[in-house]
């Protein structure tokens, strides 16, 4: 049953159709609740086969004020005759959508919806802060401090970390705070054990180990950055704390791991079958078996003798070109369990690659993290982050790692892998794996393209909520799915790490130049004084 609470503050009463989903009010012209502010009335409900009362929490969607004294038949002057004989009927209407009640069982707290009438002329309350604070909160261990209320700043709302079981989604348009929402939740993650790997292509995550103010972040031997010898980066390596190499050693991939790179269709056999030919020679070399590079294949193949294979090895070879655009490879491969270890986020910074080669390390560590959960090698959840998810998981275009993220999506929670995607485009996304994330965490978003595909991919999000995306500030999100008890609007808290990701200050860098150039200038225009050379002496 639910707590006991203040005496809370009547602001109006029910009016009209009620239903158990949502009911309209009369509120004070001068004392009416703001939209997205939270409301309880009481309701009579079946409550482990008893009837009980119980306080429903609702929500205001939707404030109307309506007159039918002002009218729009009426013009101007008689309007403002209408104002001197102080005649104004006001009347403010208000929409709420009911939320549930609290039920506690069995040591858990549960949110039910009502099901019985919800009657005209019962009264409407302000909830109580104590009320509110319990709805959107979990217990210590579970809960991760994501923000505060929007419509109640002072309010703490936790989100679930049992909820990232069934996957989330992190979306919103470019400069919205999508890539600042998930540097809070990977910090509330850190600080619970968690083991985490972040796929980074514009280095967003690099700087978690320093804090806002370039101070060493409390939990920074927690965290490491992998970076490709090859990617030129955005910022200079010295400038990176627990920066360690990422590379790849090309003489141990497969055949068909080199047929998936270069893109050769299965459906190519003799192809194929030339490339596995060679590879196996270059095996046999002792010379070359343990670090033969994409050029000894190509030499290889075009040493084919065999006559049927002759023409398959020359059009291979076109292929294998390709994978030298790939500037991952060298004579050693980073292990796996380097980058996958208890209670530690590793950063992949993919930074100043080319989008093939992002794409085979994203591959690479995906498949890798996955099999040391299948196999049982490692014993711990993995929380898996994907920044600018819809490159990596297409919706119509090829990726190799988009099977390995479908796969993750609809098998990973079995084994302990959770996938948090985030994007600013989920119209571009593959469905497959959208659909697969029943928590959604989502910021400002413009484009009906991408408003749609949101609202495809989410069972909770009402129209009411849609209609509520463009006008959301930075920061503020809707979240909705298995994380929270029921659709929350919320302010993101603080981070407490460096952003990596942030917009610069464009007017700051053009002050910055303005001043580079008087500087220079007065320099310039400075006189030489005159000196004297050993030899005028």
């Amino acid at each position: 049953m639910p707590g006991v609470y203040p005496s809370p503050k009547q602001i109006g009463r029910i009016v009209g159709e009620a239903s158990p989903d949502s009911f309209i009010f009369v509120s004070k012209k001068d004392d009416h609740p703001p939209k997205f502010e939270y409301v309880t009335i009481r309701s009579t409900e079946l409550v482990d086969g008893e009837k009980k009362e119980v306080n429903v929490l609702a929500q205001v969607v939707g404030v109307l004020s309506r007159s039918t004294t002002y009218t729009e038949n009426l013009d101007y002057d008689a309007l403002e005759r209408i104002h001197r004989a102080g005649l104004e009927d006001v009347n403010i209407l208000c929409l709420a959508r009911t939320l549930g009640y609290l039920h506690k069982s069995n040591g858990r707290t549960e949110i039910l919806m009502p099901r019985r009438a919800i009657y005209p002329g019962n009264e409407v309350y302000l909830a109580p802060d104590e009320l509110v604070k319990e709805f959107f909160s979990y217990p210590e261990e579970e809960g991760l401090h994501i923000g505060y209320l929007i419509s109640r700043p002072s309010i703490p709302v936790h989100i679930s970390v049992n909820g990232f079981r069934r996957h989330v989604a992190i979306i919103a348009q470019t400069g919205a705070g999508k890539s600042y929402t998930t540097g809070v939740l990977i910090e509330e993650l850190l600080k619970k054990g968690a083991t985490i790997i972040v796929i980074d292509p514009h280095a967003d995550y690099v700087f978690l180990s320093r804090t806002r103010e370039g101070r060493r972040y409390q939990l920074a031997n927690n965290i490491q950055v992998f970076r490709n010898p090859n990617s030129t980066g955005r910022y200079s390596e010295k400038d990176i704390e627990n920066l360690k190499p990422l590379t790849y050693n090309f003489a141990e991939l497969e055949p068909e791991d080199l047929s998936l790179i270069a893109g050769i269709p299965e459906t190519y056999t003799k192809i194929n079958t030339a490339i596995e030919k060679a590879v196996k020679r270059l095996r046999k070399n002792p010379l070359k078996k343990d670090s033969y590079t994409a050029d000894d294949l190509i030499d290889e193949l075009e040493n084919e003798d065999e006559k049927d294979l002759k023409d398959a090895a020359q059009r291979a070879k076109r292929y294998v070109k390709r994978i030298k655009r790939f500037k991952v490879f060298s004579d050693r491969t980073t292990s796996i369990k380097d980058v996958v270890k208890p209670s530690t986020a590793s950063i992949i910074d993919l930074s100043g690659l080319n989008y093939p080669s992002m794409d085979y390390i994203a591959y690479r560590i995906l498949e890798g993290a996955l099999t040391l959960k299948t196999t049982g090698e490692f014993e711990w959840p993995i929380f898996i982050f994907i920044e600018e998810a819809h490159k990596f998981v297409p919706n119509k275009k090829r990726s190799i790692t988009k099977p390995i993220v479908n796969t993750i999506a609809a098998e990973g929670r079995k084994f302990g892998v959770f996938l948090t995607l985030i994007t600013q485009r989920p119209s571009k996304i593959d469905p497959d794996s959208l659909s697969q994330c029943n928590s959604q965490i989502i910021l400002r978003i413009t484009n009906p393209h991408d408003q749609a595909a949101v609202q495809a991919a989410s069972e909770r999000l009402s129209e009411n909520l849609m209609r509520d995306l463009p006008g959301l500030n930075v920061g503020e999100a809707i979240i909705t799915g298995n994380i929270v008890r029921a659709p929350v609007l919320v302010k993101i808290r603080q981070r407490e790490t460096m952003e990596g990701g942030a917009d610069i200050n464009v007017a700051e860098e053009l002050r910055k130049t303005r001043q580079h150039i008087h500087n220079t200038a007065h320099v310039e225009e400075e006189p030489q004084l005159a000196t004297t050379t050993f030899s005028e002496v």
